[in-house]
């Protein structure tokens, strides 16, 4: 949600002052812009505060200015002074005030990038709250999938996180489980219920008819609803007074998630533990240790205290792997991330590699370090070795990183070229002496025991056959690796 003009305008820092339209203060501000044409609102989306010096502006123009602000819906206007004017003219004064507009005085001492910034900081921290609330309202909704009642008790909290009601409906279109009335009405809330899984029930059978997991947004006058599938065996809609937010859409997706998998028990309460558990992964690198901890706690574990090391694993068997290590683990895209406490983290890399590779990343003494030990486990794990830690990578070299297999057949389609000229093989150990002299030509010819002129020619001829620029740092690198990798074709 943006922030109010009262908001903005309560800023000590900014200095401003309010001249007029004082009833209509919280009304939201979504940008700042600035303007010194005679007519800005072109230029407008609605809920601006517009800043100006008055360049252009005199009170005669300040009735159809103020107009023109209020019709495309501005927050509020603000009159820079001690530029143009040294105070603001009377007649805006006056129209702001009879149009209801907000009208604040913006001093000579303070830039107008001082209010954009300041509005800029404001959206951005407003931003950053919902965004913790939509992770708190996932850590509630899974905390509410792990009670006795499932999926209704999903629904329940659902319709409380939004504020409005949910219908909770099988294949067929019949109603689950309802909940959420506004005002906390009771009666005839089954009927009204009803009423609304019938007028919904065309829009059902066509998400069901599309067979894609895609969802439907429909808007009335007062009223807003989403329906969204829940796999094979069902849907749900959700509806609102107020239009849906992009975080409002989270939740209602978060809740999708779970509902779906209370849908799919039948396919195995293995799948259940582990979209639980990464959820919790989720809450964790939100920086929601707490409401981690709760949903774990839940499920009858903890997760480890002090300093842990994180394991990316790549396993044909997760299941089997999450089985035989007695840690927090869970998915991660394609691979699994198990929560190793460090004194027992080489206990557990052993375990993991009986079970497939493993990058480990370094310790992490906190969790808002887990994100980067996530980020050097998969480093680690990238590598060809079965078992990859993050702090050994540097000693190894880099050629260490590299596949052998997949290596060889670079070296060998590189080097094509000057393998098949003839019988010049001696253009292969000239390119080896020349690049291990570092491009120093005395010195390599020395090597070869070839006058340099002579190697002069094998390197243009060299760069001719391969095509590349042997002056090129990127491109002798590339030769030195092929090298290493196919050192004689």
């Amino acid at each position: 949600m943006a922030p109010s003009l009262r908001r903005v305008a309560a800023l000590e820092a900014l200095r401003l002052r309010l001249l007029a339209g004082g009833g209509a203060l919280d009304r939201p501000v979504r940008w700042v812009a600035v303007s010194e044409l005679e007519d800005p609102t072109p230029f407008l989306e609605g809920d601006e505060l517009v800043l100006t010096t008055g360049m252009r502006l005199t009170s005669d123009d300040a009735k159809l200015y103020v107009s023109r602000l209020v019709t495309r819906g501005a927050a509020g206007l603000g009159f820079g002074v001690g530029l143009t004017h040294e105070e603001v003219p009377a007649g805006f004064v006056r129209a702001a005030e009879e149009a209801g507009l907000p009208l604040v005085e913006v001093p000579r001492a303070t830039p107008f990038i001082a209010v954009g910034k300041a509005v800029s900081d404001l959206l951005a921290a407003e931003r950053y709250e919902e965004i913790r609330g939509a992770f708190a309202a996932q850590g509630r909704l899974t905390r509410a999938a792990l009670q006795p009642e499932g999926m209704d008790a999903v629904v329940d909290r659902l319709a409380r996180e939004i504020g409005g009601w949910v219908l909770l409906l099988d294949e067929a279109g019949n109603i689950r489980h309802a909940a959420g009335e506004p005002g906390g009405k009771k009666d005839g809330a089954a009927e009204l219920a009803a009423k609304r899984a019938a007028a919904l029930a065309p829009e059902v059978a066509r998400l069901r008819a599309a067979g894609a997991p895609s969802s439907l947004a429909l808007a009335a006058p007062d009223e807003h609803v989403v329906v969204q599938p829940l796999g094979r065996r069902g849907s749900f809609a959700v509806g609102s007074a107020r239009p849906f937010s992009a975080i409002g859409h989270t939740i209602i997706n978060a809740a999708a998630s779970l509902l779906t998998l209370g849908l799919e028990q039948g396919s195995g309460p293995k799948e259940g533990g582990r979209r639980v558990r990464a959820a919790v992964l989720r809450l964790l690198l939100a920086g929601e240790v707490q409401g981690a901890t709760e949903t774990v706690a839940e499920l009858g574990a903890e997760l480890p205290s002090g300093p842990l090391i994180v394991l990316a694993c790549d396993t044909p068997d997760p299941d089997a792997l999450v089985a035989c290590l007695p840690c927090f683990t869970a998915p991660y895209g394609e691979i699994t991330i198990a929560l190793a406490p460090a004194a027992e983290a080489e206990d557990l890399i052993a375990l993991a590699a009986a079970r497939g590779r493993v990058g480990a990343s370094n310790p992490a003494s906190d969790p808002k370090d887990l994100s980067t030990a996530i980020d050097q486990a998969e480093q680690a794990l990238v590598t060809a070795n079965p078992v990859a830690r993050f702090a050994e990578l540097a000693g190894q070299g880099l050629l260490s990183l590299v596949d052998p297999e997949a290596a060889r057949a670079f070296a060998a389609a590189l080097l094509a070229p000057l393998h098949a000229y003839g019988s010049r093989a001696d253009l292969v150990s000239s390119l080896h002496a020349y690049l291990a002299s570092n491009g120093h030509w005395d010195a390599a010819a020395q090597r070869l025991g070839v006058h340099r002129h002579t190697l002069r020619y094998r390197m243009r001829r060299v760069g001719e056959l391969l095509g590349r620029d042997l002056d090129d740092p990127a491109t002798r690198a590339e030769l030195w690796i092929a090298l290493t990798f196919n050192p004689g074709g």
